[in-house]
Formats: C-alpha cells, sequence, structure tokens
C-alpha cells in the first residue's frame, strides 16, 4: 500500500484543519511543564495522523504549505495560528524565501506554549536547483537552517532533479547530489531525506544508487493528476508520497481551476454537504488505501 500525505498551501485566511481519512498513529508530543497537552488544550485544534518515515520519524500527514506566489505580511501570524489548530508539518523552502518566517513562527510556538518543544513540529524544507551540485548541498542545508534559526530539519528534499550554474543549467548529477543528502542525513542535520518532483524512472534511479533511500517523493497530485506511475513505484520501494497544490493551487502562476472549479466535484459536494477541499481530499486518500 502506498502512503500519502498532502501538504496544504498557505492561505490569507485562518486555515481550517479536517480529517485525513488515512488510518495511522497519532504524532507523540513533547512534554511541557507549562502546557502539558498542548494539542488538546486548545480549543478546537485537531490531532494529525502520522506516517512512519522509511527513517523510523514519524510525519504528519497534514502539512501547512508556504509556497505562494507572494508571501502575505502576516504569514508568521498565520502559520502560528495553524499550529493552534493542530498543524504540526510545515513545509518551506530555499525558493519560497519563507524560511525565515516559518523560524519565526516555531520559535513563537513555542515560547508562547502553542506547542512543547520544537520537536513537536515535522519542518521540511528543500534544496534548490541552484545548489543541486555536489559539494553544495551540504553548505546549502546549512545555510537553509540558519534563515530557519533551527539545528535540524525533519525533512530535506532535493526540490527538482535540475541543476544550474551560474544562472544556466548543467547536468543532474543524481548520484553526486544524492551523495550531499546523505551527507546531510549522517550528520544529522536532516532526520530524514528525500526528493520532490521526481518521475518513476527518476525514483527507480535514485534507488538503485542509494545508500539511504529516499524517505519521501512530494509531487503535485489531486484528483485531476493521480501520479499513477510515480505512486507505484513509491510504493515498490517504501517511499512516501506527498501531495502538493492537492486543491489545484488556484490563484497562483502555476495552478489550475481542475480541482475548485470542478463541476464533478462540485456535483459531490451537493449531494453529500461538504466542501471541495473535503471531497478532494477523501477522493485522494481512498485511491492510496
Amino acid at each position: 500500500m502506498a502512503t500519502f500525505s498532502l501538504c496544504l498551501p498557505r492561505s490569507l485566511s485562518a486555515p481550517v484543519p479536517y480529517s485525513t481519512l488515512y488510518t495511522s498513529t497519532t504524532c507523540p508530543p513533547s512534554p511541557n511543564p507549562h502546557n502539558p497537552n498542548p494539542t488538546q488544550s486548545m480549543a478546537g485544534a485537531a490531532a494529525i495522523p502520522c506516517v512512519t518515515l522509511s527513517t523510523g520519524h514519524a510525519m504528519p500527514v497534514l502539512g501547512f504549505g508556504t509556497g505562494s506566489s507572494r508571501a502575505p505580511p502576516d504569514l508568521a501570524d498565520t502559520i502560528l495560528h495553524a499550529v493552534r489548530l493542530g498543524y504540526r508539518h510545515i513545509d518551506t523552502a530555499s525558493f519560497y524565501s519563507t524560511e525565515p518566517v516559518v523560524g519565526t513562527a516555531v520559535a513563537e510556538a513555542v515560547r508562547s506554549g502553542a506547542v512543547g518543544s520544537r520537536a513537536d513540529l515535522f519542518v521540511t524544507s528543500k534544496l534548490w536547483i541552484s545548489d543541486a551540485r555536489p559539494g553544495r548541498v551540504v553548505p546549502a542545508l546549512r545555510e537553509s537552517l540558519a534563515r530557519l534559526g533551527l539545528d535540524y530539519l525533519d525533512l530535506f528534499l532535493v526540490h527538482w532533479p535540475v541543476s544550474t550554474d551560474g544562472g544556466a543549467q548543467v547536468e543532474f548529477d543524481m548520484e553526486g547530489v544524492w551523495r550531499g543528502m546523505e551527507e546531510c542525513h549522517r550528520l544529522g542535520l536532516a532526520r530524514s531525506v528525500g526528493v520532490s518532483n521526481f518521475s518513476a524512472a527518476k525514483m527507480e534511479r535514485l534507488v538503485s544508487l542509494a545508500a539511504v533511500p529516499p524517505a519521501v517523493n512530494q509531487v503535485e497530485l489531486n484528483v485531476g493528476w493521480r501520479q499513477e506511475k510515480v505512486r507505484e513505484a513509491c510504493a515498490r520501494h517504501g517511499v512516501v508520497v506527498s501531495a502538493y497544490s492537492p486543491l489545484g493551487a488556484l490563484g497562483t502562476v502555476w495552478g489550475s481551476d481542475a480541482v475548485m472549479e470542478s463541476g464533478v466535484l462540485h456535483q459531490v459536494t451537493a449531494a453529500k454537504g461538504k466542501t471541495v477541499a473535503q471531497v478532494n481530499s477523501h477522493l485522494s486518500f481512498a485511491r492510496l488505501q
């Protein structure tokens, strides 16, 4: 069975968590003498299930994404509000330019008692294509950690199987880059490492050369883009599939209205009394059971 997680986009409005249909363990909180059970003590907070990665670490199946065409000035407050509602997985990237804001929100979540400690949060970031070269991977992660104000990432992903040097595209050295990712894991700078936007063929090649296998492949996935071949390849090798833009990224430069304006989905929502987001998420998870 393929395992799956959603990484929802940042919204200007208050985020509303919902059940994910994936059955797994609940992420264990860390003790805090000032707030011994932070998730349950927050009004309206929801306990989000976790899936265990190949490294043994638990990843919340519902994530709060911070990739956007234009980050809003209240993003730190929005992330903090999301944490108070129950979100524990925060997704950022060097390319998003949101790492400093995410770091601010993480620090405030701990300071305010919204979570017991940094260990209660799962933070993902990504290696940008300009650093996707042997010798640049570990320094790039250290730079991300400095921007975040963190000692480690829970998950570090190769953002794209593409490399540039001085603005010009060069050959992507998959093995060389992955050796750098493995070094990040060995050094304890990233508890788990993985990839993003890798095709089924690239996943097969990566698994064949990896000493530390990728724990996650984050790809665009929703009811309009089902990624069957990628999911099958990941399932064969125990790689968790993480979906970005699960609602189609409507309103962004890369998105479309294929999900949120789907006539079929709107018919289902009218019949079931649910939102388009709930129906889409149900169908996405049910496909992977």
